[in-house]
């Protein structure tokens, strides 16, 4: 039952269906390294989590639905897919004739502190992705190893 809690807990935080959830727990154990905190970085890595973190958007409800509308550019191209795999060195914007979105201005107006895997360029407003985060820039309440555990036994 705990380890189903801490399911649930995070894919309510990063707001994502259980296919596409358990589908990155399968993607996170074919990659090298250690499996649940691969599960973190592919979930942070998702667009509609960049958005967010980088100010675009006050909650990750709200990056999601400026990602499905169209308001986002991944290097220069239009992504609508929230579900978009970002790699380190894209480059997140928003898109011109969105520049003046009433919710992206307020979002911008109110975010104080960034995180350090994402570069935010105050004039251009873009964001680059640097870097996968490592684990202990990410929420320390989150305990991925019971979510590892809990996919295991199924």
């Amino acid at each position: 039952a705990i380890q189903l809690n801490e399911k649930q807990k995070v894919r309510f935080m990063y707001g994502i269906s259980e296919k596409q959830f358990k589908k990155l727990v399968n993607d996170s154990a074919k990659m090298k390294g250690v499996h649940g905190e691969n599960l973190l970085i592919l979930l942070e890595s998702r667009l509609d989590n960049l958005v967010y973190r980088a100010g675009f958007a006050t909650t990750r409800r709200g990056a999601r639905q400026l990602v499905n509308h169209g308001h986002i550019t991944v290097n220069g191209k239009k992504v609508d897919i929230p579900s978009y795999r970002v790699k380190p060195g894209d480059v997140i914007a928003i898109k011109e004739n969105s520049a003046d979105h009433k919710g992206i201005e307020i979002a911008l107006a109110n975010k104080i502190k960034r995180v350090d895997f994402i570069n935010y360029d105050e004039a251009k407003r873009t964001a680059t992705y640097v870097r996968y985060p490592e684990r202990s820039e990410l929420n320390a309440e989150i305990n991925e190893s019971l979510i590892v555990e809990f996919y295991s036994r199924v």
